[in-house]
């Protein structure tokens, strides 16, 4: 009975320390960035073709559009990906965007909230692509995992990119009269 007592005392500290942890870390916020060994006009519409993304979003499955003008401040699509299995989707809003510059999104689920930026910049005819990432859980249990997956959620946006400069670097389309 006694080691009952204990192990029950280590399983409600670990409980309150998971809970707390999401309390006193209840968002992540991380930057990532690659160059690109292309000017930025053609990165700018790689990065947007949406024939492209699963080449460089990992699960990317589809995207479908919900309302607005697709590429355009106020669109929304939702955006379908296969993660461990299981089919996931997330809402995706526009908040901003600079062509040949920047492009700001909110991508909301169940389980958190993004706000997003990703930003390109030319540098010597090569392309500086940063991102910008914000995270926030929307409840105690996802603000918790946010805070002990953060490392994996950065490595995952890290992937992501590198795998973007690869697309962008072997590209051979023409988008000079595509109008991205």
């Amino acid at each position: 009975m006694k080691y009952l007592k204990y192990i029950l005392g280590i399983i409600a500290f670990l409980v309150i320390g998971f809970f707390l942890l999401g309390v006193f870390k209840s968002e992540l916020s991380y930057d990532c960035e690659v160059t690109v060994d292309k000017p930025l006009a053609e990165s700018w519409a790689v990065s947007q073709d949406d024939t492209k993304l699963a080449s460089w979003l990992e699960g990317f499955q589809k995207s479908e559009h919900v309302s607005g003008t697709p590429g355009t401040v106020g669109a929304v699509s939702d955006i379908y990906f296969i993660n461990d299995g299981q089919e996931m989707s997330i809402r995706e809003t526009i908040k901003a965007i600079v062509p040949n510059e920047s492009i700001s999104m909110l991508f909301t689920s169940d389980f958190m909230d993004m706000d997003y930026k990703l930003t390109m910049k030319s540098e010597d005819g090569k392309t500086k692509i940063s991102s910008n990432t914000t995270c926030r859980g929307n409840g105690a249990v996802s603000k918790s995992f946010i805070a002990l997956m953060g490392s994996s959620i950065k490595s995952q946006e890290e992937t992501n990119l590198a795998s973007l400069k690869k697309v962008i670097e072997e590209n051979s389309k023409d988008y000079s009269t595509a109008g991205y």
